[in-house]
């Protein structure tokens, strides 16, 4: 089973969005039919809304109430309870770092669009913590990746004690309101246009110990055992080897065959059972990344170039070509929001 066939998420991922864009002025209801959401799943966690839906709803309320912030607004609002049972699995757990592995395994329960990983820096001091959105074809999104963001610095919070904050933050978009804000609001240096979203903080936070409840654990581990599912889907798993690879330029065959100790034929094979090819999947992957970077962010195109894992400039604008009909330069002027202009100039 892949995401694209189970793109749902818990009603509670909207948990007071109707409140917020009252407050700020909009027309909740109206947001949410147009996104294919029903009003009475909102903040229900037994309810599954589509998660495109859920995109749609935060990035349009964003553009509706001309709050640049809307995203870090409503994660205010949230916290570790729209989870549910991961949540309280996580919470009493015996360590932070035995938290973050529960959340890693069993996010799929609250939404399988969504992915956390933790992984170790190059100061053995540091780990960084991903968030990702699992999403094929997903569009633009800098609104509902600031939610996330924003919820898990209040679910980590949550663990760690209200004035913990990561040593930096980051970002896969330009900022949306001036960075001096971001700082304010997470506590840490932001940076922007990352390849990756997540949070670096300390090693010694991960080794934490928290309220640890074993009774409770096993019954709610038991329990999301029974909901999730453990086949992702290869096509998925490559995809996001390829993601971390591109810009390495060693996302070949080979060397992500090797990844699930593959030869490539099966590799190729496995693939194609779940009719895609490599080559067509990497380009997708490309496509995406090139789609979010020239819509999200100023990074120029020799950047773009090797974050793609592109030898040559000129590799990236035939690509573009064929992918959207214009050259990257032409497709970034036609497609930036307007509402990101007009939060540039919010203050």
């Amino acid at each position: 089973m892949t995401v694209r066939d189970v793109c749902m998420a818990r009603g509670t991922s909207l948990a007071s969005y109707p409140r917020l864009v009252t407050e700020l002025g909009g027309d909740p209801l109206r947001l949410l039919r147009a996104a294919g959401i029903r009003p009475a799943d909102v903040g229900d966690h037994d309810a599954f809304i589509p998660f495109r839906g859920v995109l749609q709803a935060v990035e349009s309320a964003a553009e509706a109430t001309t709050t640049p912030d809307f995203g870090r607004r409503l994660a205010a609002l949230q916290g570790i309870e729209i989870l549910g049972p991961v949540g309280v699995a996580a919470r009493t757990s015996a360590t932070v770092a035995d938290a973050l592995n529960i959340f890693t395994t069993y996010l799929a329960a609250y939404s399988p669009a969504l992915g956390i990983r933790v992984t170790r820096l190059d100061d053995p001091r540091q780990s960084f913590i991903a968030f990702e959105f699992l999403l094929e074809h997903a569009p633009p999104f800098p609104q509902s990746m600031e939610l996330s963001l924003g919820v898990s610095l209040r679910v980590l919070r949550f663990l760690l004690g209200s004035d913990w904050s990561p040593l930096s933050i980051h970002f896969p978009h330009d900022p949306v309101t001036p960075p001096a804000n971001y700082l304010a609001y997470f506590g840490c240096t932001p940076h922007f246009a990352e390849r990756t979203a997540g949070f670096t903080i300390r090693m010694s936070d991960l080794r934490r110990p928290l309220r640890r409840d074993d009774v409770a654990h096993r019954a709610l581990i038991e329990y999301l055992n029974t909901i999730t599912t453990s086949e992702t889907g290869l096509a998925q798993s490559v995809r996001a080897i390829v993601r971390q690879l591109l810009p390495t330029g060693a996302a070949t065959m080979e060397v992500i065959a090797a990844q699930f100790n593959m030869h490539p034929k099966t590799l190729q094979r496995r693939l194609a059972d779940e009719g895609v090819t490599f080559a067509a999947l990497v380009d997708e992957v490309r496509k995406e990344a090139a789609e979010r970077y020239l819509q999200t962010t100023q990074i120029s195109l020799s950047h773009l170039t090797r974050e793609l894992g592109y030898a040559e400039q000129s590799v990236l604008t035939r690509s573009c070509w064929r992918w959207f009909g214009c050259g990257p330069a032409s497709y970034r002027k036609r497609l930036r929001p307007a509402a990101r202009r007009a939060a540039r100039s919010t203050v």
